[in-house]
Parts: C-alpha cells; sequence; structure tokens
C-alpha cells in the first residue's frame, strides 16, 4: 500500500513468504552511532588510500556480527566499512526523513525497516539510485513481494531486501519444565495450534506454576505485534483508507493483549529497552514472538549459561514481523561504491552466512536451499533446525497490506497502548490513549 489514489492491486503488498527485521526492531548498538564516525571518506581520504562507505543502520542487521564486512574489504582492498548504529527504528526513521529532505546528513547507505518503505517510495524516490539499474541486480533474486516492496510506480527500485521475518515461538525449555509444560517443540506447538486465545490460555497455565519471578511472555508490545502480523489486513486496507480503529482484528488483538497484560501474563516491559534487555539476561519470562532476526537479539542479550536453553515452535497462526532494505542516496560521496556493495550484502550468498550466524532469514529464495539455511543451528537454540522451521513458517504467510504509517500505529498500539495496562490502567482506557496518539500523529 504506497498511496491513497492506488488501486487495490497495488496497495497490497504480497507476502507469500514473510515480511522482515526489523521492524520494530531490536539491536545491540548505543544510539548515537558506532565508533568510526559518522561522514564517508572520498576516494584517498579517512583511512590511507581506502574509500569509507558509512552504514546508517538500526538495530542488529547483523552485517558486522557475520564478517560480512570483513570479507567484503578482503576482496576489495581499497574500501573501508563503517557503521553507525541507531537501536531503535523509531529513533533512527524520523533523523532519516529529515536528512533526506535536506538532502544532508546521511550516510552512503540508509537501512529503511519494512513498515517505512511505502513512505520512502511514495516521497523520496526521487533522493534515491535507482537499484534495479546496478550492474548484475535482477528482480528475479528476490522474492517478488519483497521486490515490488521498494519498486516505485514507474519502476524504479529504491531498495534491495535483506530479511524477512516469518514468525514463530521462542521458549525456554528449563522454564517451560519448570512450569509442567511440554518442553517437545511439536507438543508445544500443539498447545496454541490455530489461536492466540490458546496461546493466552497456555500462559495461564504456566503462571499457575510458574518459577518465581517469571512472566509467560516477555512484553504486551511483543504479543501484540505478533497477532497483528498474522493478519493479512491490519491497519490499512485495500483502497488505502486507514481503518486500524474499525477493522475488528485489531481491537480483538488488543484486547486480547490487554487481558494478559491484566492477567499478569506478559512482563511490564517496553521492547528494546535497557530494562527489558536485562529481562532477558535474568531470564524473566519464558516465551517470546520469535521472527528470525529475534534469535539475534536473545543471543546479543543473553548471558553464556543460557546458551542451549531455548527452542522454538510454530506459533498459532502464521504471520511476519519486520524486513529491511539498503537504500543508496544519491547525494552520497561514494554513491556507486555503495551501490556494489548493497548488491553484494543481499546476494543469497550473504543472506545464507548472515542468517547462519545471526538468524536474518533471507529475502532471496537462492538461499533456502543452501547448506548455511538448511542446516542452520543457533547457539541459543541448540539442534532445532531454524531453517527448516522459519522456511515452513514463512510458506504459510498471508497476503498483507502494507501502509505509510504502520510504524506509527503500531507503536501507538504497543508503545502508547497496551504497555499502560501493565501500569494500572484498563483496556478501555489504554486503547482511547493509543487512538488520540496514534490520530494526532497521523495528522502531523
Amino acid at each position: 500500500m504506497r498511496a491513497r489514489t492506488r488501486t487495490a492491486r497495488q496497495a497490497v503488498v504480497l507476502a507469500a513468504v514473510a515480511s522482515l527485521g526489523t521492524g520494530l526492531l531490536a539491536g545491540c548498538a548505543d544510539d548515537g552511532g558506532g565508533s568510526d564516525g559518522g561522514s564517508s571518506s572520498a576516494p584517498g581520504g579517512g583511512d590511507g588510500n581506502r574509500t569509507t562507505i558509512t552504514m546508517g543502520l538500526f538495530g542488529t542487521m547483523g552485517f558486522k556480527e557475520a564478517g560480512l564486512y570483513t570479507e567484503y574489504e578482503k576482496l576489495n582492498p581499497k574500501i573501508k566499512i563503517a557503521e553507525n548504529v541507531i537501536e531503535r527504528n523509531e529513533n533512527y526513521y524520523p533523523p532519516l526523513l529529515n536528512h533526506l529532505a535536506t538532502n544532508s546528513g546521511l550516510q552512503d547507505v540508509q537501512a529503511v525497516e519494512v513498515a517505512n518503505i511505502a513512505e520512502i517510495v511514495d516521497t523520496q524516490a526521487p533522493k534515491l539510485m535507482d537499484l534495479s539499474k546496478v550492474e548484475g541486480v535482477q528482480a528475479s533474486t528476490w522474492l517478488d513481494w519483497k521486490w515490488q516492496q521498494a519498486t516505485t510506480k514507474d519502476g524504479q527500485t529504491v531498495g534491495l531486501g535483506t530479511d524477512v521475518g516469518p514468525m514463530a515461538i521462542c521458549y525456554r525449555k528449563d522454564l517451560f519444565q519448570a512450569a509442567g509444560l511440554p518442553t517437545d517443540r511439536e507438543e508445544v506447538g500443539k498447545l496454541w495450534a490455530g489461536s492466540w486465545e490458546k496461546f493466552v490460555e497456555v500462559g495461564q497455565d504456566y503462571k499457575a506454576k510458574a518459577p518465581a519471578g517469571t512472566t509467560f511472555m516477555d512484553s504486551p508490545g511483543g504479543l501484540l505485534n505478533a497477532i497483528l502480523g498474522s493478519e493479512s489486513e491490519k491497519f490499512y486496507d485495500s483502497a488505502g483508507e486507514v481503518v486500524y480503529k474499525t477493522n475488528p482484528a485489531i481491537k480483538a488483538g488488543f484486547d486480547l493483549t490487554a487481558k494478559a497484560a491484566e492477567d499478569g501474563l506478559v512482563g511490564a516491559q517496553t521492547q528494546f529497552q535497557p530494562a527489558w534487555d536485562t529481562t532477558i539476561a535474568n531470564s524473566k519470562f519464558a516465551a517470546i514472538s520469535c521472527p528470525p532476526w529475534m534469535l539475534g537479539t536473545i543471543k546479543g542479550k543473553s548471558k553464556p549459561d543460557s546458551a542451549g536453553k531455548w527452542d522454538v515452535a510454530v506459533p498459532p497462526k502464521a504471520g511476519n514481523w519486520g524486513g529491511t532494505f539498503l537504500t543508496v542516496p544519491k547525494s552520497g560521496k561514494n554513491a556507486e561504491e555503495a551501490a556494489k556493495l548493497v548488491k553484494w550484502l543481499t546476494a543469497p550468498e550473504q543472506q545464507a552466512k548472515l542468517f547462519s550466524v545471526q538468524g536474518n532469514f533471507p529475502s532471496t529464495p537462492g538461499a533456502y536451499t543452501l547448506p548455511e539455511v538448511t542446516g542452520a543451528k543457533n547457539e541459543m537454540t541448540g539442534d532445532a533446525p531454524i531453517g527448516t522451521i522459519f522456511g515452513e513458517a514463512a510458506k504459510a504467510i498471508p497476503v498483507q497490506i502494507i501502509g505509510p504509517k504502520d510504524q506509527i500505529i503500531m507503536q501507538g498500539l504497543s508503545d502508547n497502548g497496551v504497555i499502560l495496562v501493565t501500569k494500572g490502567k484498563s483496556a478501555k482506557e489504554a486503547w482511547d490513549t493509543a487512538t488520540k496518539t496514534i490520530d494526532n500523529n497521523l495528522e502531523k
């Protein structure tokens, strides 16, 4: 969904497999950037005779962690890569819009989360390179719906997809066992198959015998994201109209999450904030809504003794959460070299490596048969065949409509909505606060 006047066909973004990272994504870097600085260097500057390509990112995108920067620099000795990371996308994206508007302060490469890509396509395409024109880039390399998400009506592709986010549920086997629940991933999936209401009921069962100081889930926002991520129509309809207040699925998901919060089944934390990080490190919850990229967050925030104690089960309903693109501003000093880097980072081989290390699921089908995916394991989930689990989850994701202000609406419902129930507000008070906040932000 890219504009209110577009046809239903153009408004619908096909999520036949998944739509990932990042969206409201987690990360391990502090707000404010990396240690390599924030400006790109022209050839011959910055580091001897090397060109420095700067990456503007949010959250833990994993390129550095997977060794991809080091590999690219070895293949291209005249290139140095420096990343500048802001942890939360809502802190990253508004400045990006401002930088694009003024055509200043931009990194050579800028990441864009899927919840923002429709707005970028509609309003910022003239400021960005057409990556479909980069030598060797072919649309068929990516999932069709992923390619189309970043492509304008007249055929300009402003971003190349990095990853997608088929939903699963990650859970602590030790905490499930202590609460008298099964630990085998197939048996766990059967507990809540087909219904988020069943999932919350399992939370009640967990609470009855829960280890002291733990909750069933990490946060109300995490639960709400998962529930709404399994809906084909969320905040916008196929005509591009905002319908989040009149879509019964949104209110039902909000109320179910509010009930879980009232009953003490979720932690009183906002995801990706320091206090939430601590709950991961101290094993304070038993389950979390878990697209593949969340494995990287769990790994980054956990203490060493948590390795192997997690597992992955199918969710109540298939859905997605997040998904990221890399764009190249035309005004960058190193735009041509940056475009080559983006092409390389998003190629199937690199996406497969990224998944094997960080858990970001590829947006390029060519990666799905590579051994890094088919044989993928994660340190936190032990021998769980995560490549197969997430691949199967991806195939079941419904067609979805993406709107230009999805991030604002989702953030309002979670961070200004259901979280309030954990602080003593009623579900109605939380809904009223959320909708007022969202509507005020949509009118800006």
